[in-house]
């Protein structure tokens, strides 16, 4: 009996040693979401950066750089960090050169903020637009709409010609 009440506490003790923090979790992630958009934009032929499938919806350009602004705009609302910069958008340098470095810019900031951040932090009110939320809660809207707005610009990638990069799951 004794021995296993021993085993017991050595499993329990390596399950509670091997929890990954909150955190952790989300800087994985958004590095992750960071690599695989990078290779969104090393997909797209430059000259596809100002590609509008039809006249009413962004460029690809515009809809990367909508990502990063967006990026930017919850992390800042999540983490109290100033938003560095104007918005990605409206700067006159649309060139795939000048979008990649703005919106690999926008994945550092999102996760410097979080490497600032504990789990209790996660766990703050913010406003976020508007609206009443935990800051953890903030990050998680932020990836899922930098997800959203990547998969839209599979199709743009694809009439350039391009191969969009393979699913990044893991």
């Amino acid at each position: 009996m004794k021995r296993i009440a021993i085993i017991c506490m050595f499993l329990l003790a390596g399950k509670v040693a091997s929890a990954q923090t909150m955190t952790a979790k989300y800087v994985a992630d958004w590095e992750r979401a960071k690599t695989y958009t990078k290779e969104y934009l090393d997909a797209m032929p430059e000259d596809g950066y100002a590609l509008k499938p039809t006249p009413e919806i962004r460029s690809f350009a515009a809809q990367m750089d909508h990502l990063g602004d967006a990026n930017y705009a919850f992390i800042s609302a999540a983490s109290g960090k100033a938003k560095p910069g104007e918005s990605l958008e409206k700067r006159a340098d649309q060139s795939k050169a000048a979008v990649t470095k703005g919106v690999m810019e926008s994945y550092d900031f999102v996760i410097a903020a979080l490497k600032g951040m504990t789990d209790a932090d996660l766990g703050k009110d913010v406003k976020v637009f508007g609206m009443d939320m935990k800051a953890g809660t903030a990050f998680e809207k932020a990836f899922e709409h930098q997800t959203h707005h990547r998969g839209q610009t599979t199709p743009y990638i694809r009439m350039k010609g391009a191969t969009p990069p393979k699913e990044k799951l893991f």
